[in-house]
């Protein structure tokens, strides 16, 4: 009960600042940091109690945060997506996963390479999930180690079994590539 208490409390308070905060912010980079963190407080909040959603819902929910993410931002996402997906349920872990490794890719797309044009591909190789990010800013940095996010990324990526890596986009910038086992018996 106290747990549940104290989700209703950060929901109510904070998620209030947050939007506040968001909408009444005249800095786009202030409002989607803003954004960033109420969807972060949603996550833990909402997406604990929810049923697992299926892996089309997932990916519907990362579509609609990326487009207003980047439409706040006056940049534009560019999806491509199968019209066909394995009808299957992920585990809400997994959904987790998958949100904030799409999450910080855009995070950085937007703090570091001055992003105007996002593409998210998103292939099926044969039992594999392949999640392409690309944006068009300034690439990666020579000698630049990995930062906090990015290995908070690769952490998440092998809570999912997954493959994370980093190359340089075919037109300039960075791309992101995951490479997520489905679940399978589904």
């Amino acid at each position: 009960m106290e747990r549940e208490r104290i989700y209703a409390d950060m929901h109510d308070d904070v998620g209030a600042k947050l939007l506040t905060l968001m909408h009444g912010s005249t800095d786009p980079q202030t409002a989607d940091l803003a954004l960033a963190l109420h969807q972060d407080l949603r996550d833990v909040v909402s997406r604990a109690h929810a049923p697992p959603p299926t892996l089309r819902a997932a990916l519907a929910g990362i579509r609609d945060e990326a487009e207003q993410r980047l439409g706040n931002l006056g940049a534009e996402l560019v999806w491509q997506q199968p019209e066909k997906l394995p009808e299957m349920e992920l585990e809400a872990a997994q959904t987790l996963h998958l949100f904030r490794i799409v999450r910080e890719a855009i995070s950085n797309a937007i703090r570091h390479a001055a992003v105007h044009l996002l593409r998210v591909r998103i292939v099926i190789q044969g039992t594999v999930l392949v999640l392409d990010i690309t944006d068009d800013g300034c690439g990666l940095k020579d000698g630049a180690g990995p930062s906090r996010g990015m290995q908070s990324m690769q952490s998440r990526a092998r809570e999912l079994h997954a493959a994370l890596h980093w190359d340089e986009g075919t037109q300039g910038g960075t791309k992101v590539v995951l490479e997520f086992p489905l679940p399978t018996g589904h």
